[in-house]
């Protein structure tokens, strides 16, 4: 079953400085900022919503196909997707224009400083859901506001159940447009934070925002995940790392999961237990796509953690 991801393709550039920003941020003088931090660390991550999605769905054995428009800085992201054999058919490039990118500075307290440049993921709109061929499940994730509004109505008119994801890209829409996605969408997928807010701006609770979709699935950090659904709601526990190094990318790693069971028809049971795992994996590499585990593996961690068979 092919999965269209629909989402950013993004380069993360990490600095790490080392000392507080506190020492060095006088707040009296706010109004003139002015400081320049130096940072002897750096390292550039291959990311983007749809990048880290595809890679975590690929190494469940799924056939993710990556919808995204990217800027003429792509070559590098280029040989690493051919590399590592992921489908780009529908990645477009856009002239004049950068690949997404965020510029993330963190101090010893872990607090961060981030740039972030949208750059060609703003006409994420020129791409077309009906320009890909058997495609049975799709996701629209963080990209550009008028492109994750048109791939949510184009899965709905061609009749594909796809995933709303909105994440970071919530702030675009008012409560309307998120109340008129979720009832496009066949599921919905958030973090508390984010559930919180889908709230706020909707004015609806959680269980009558659920009556909308399939399923709405709430993670919850380390305390594991909710999905909604017929009325009820599933807890899933979160699955132990076995070490906590970078959160980045834990996200797309749980929503790789969900696609995966969602495409085999698991219970959400099932289905969620496999999301959790993915992210406990990832988080014990940094960046988004470092982890490198083999099916047998997850099958392995699954049955270590849950008891129970995967596949």
């Amino acid at each position: 079953m092919k999965t269209l991801i629909c989402g950013s393709l993004a380069y993360d550039t990490i600095m790490v400085f080392h000392d507080r920003f506190k020492h060095h941020i006088l707040p009296e003088q706010i109004h003139i900022l002015n400081v320049s931090f130096l940072v002897p660390d750096l390292r550039r991550e291959f990311g983007g919503c749809a990048g880290n999605i595809a890679y975590n769905l690929q190494l469940l054995g799924g056939q993710p196909q990556i919808m995204a428009t990217v800027g003429e800085d792509y070559a590098l992201y280029a040989r690493r997707l051919k590399h590592l054999k992921l489908d780009t058919n529908h990645v477009k490039e856009i002239p004049d224009s950068y690949t997404a990118q965020a510029f993330i500075t963190t101090d010893l307290d872990d607090n961060q400083i981030t740039a972030f440049h949208p750059g060609a993921m703003n006409f994420s709109h020129l791409n077309h859901v009906a320009d890909a061929r058997d495609i049975s499940l799709g996701i629209v994730s963080p990209d550009g506001r008028d492109g994750m509004l048109q791939h949510a109505r184009e899965f709905h008119a061609a009749g594909i159940p796809f995933v709303f994801d909105p994440g970071q890209g919530m702030p675009m829409f008012n409560g309307e447009e998120l109340l008129d996605l979720m009832q496009l969408a066949t599921y919905c997928t958030v973090n508390d934070y984010e559930a919180k807010l889908l709230c706020e701006r909707t004015g609806k609770d959680i269980e009558e925002l659920a009556q909308r979709v399939k399923a709405l699935i709430v993670t919850l950090g380390g305390k594991g995940s909710e999905i909604y659904t017929q009325g009820g709601r599933v807890t899933i526990p979160c699955a132990k790392a076995e070490d906590l190094v970078d959160p980045t990318g834990c996200g797309d790693a749980y929503r790789a999961g969900l696609l995966y069971g969602i495409a085999q028809g698991w219970a959400w049971e099932k289905t969620g237990r496999l999301a959790s795992l993915m992210g406990a994996i990832k988080i014990t590499r940094r960046g988004g796509q470092n982890h490198k585990p083999q099916r047998d593996e997850i099958a392995a961690r699954y049955r270590e953690a849950f008891g129970e068979t995967l596949w």
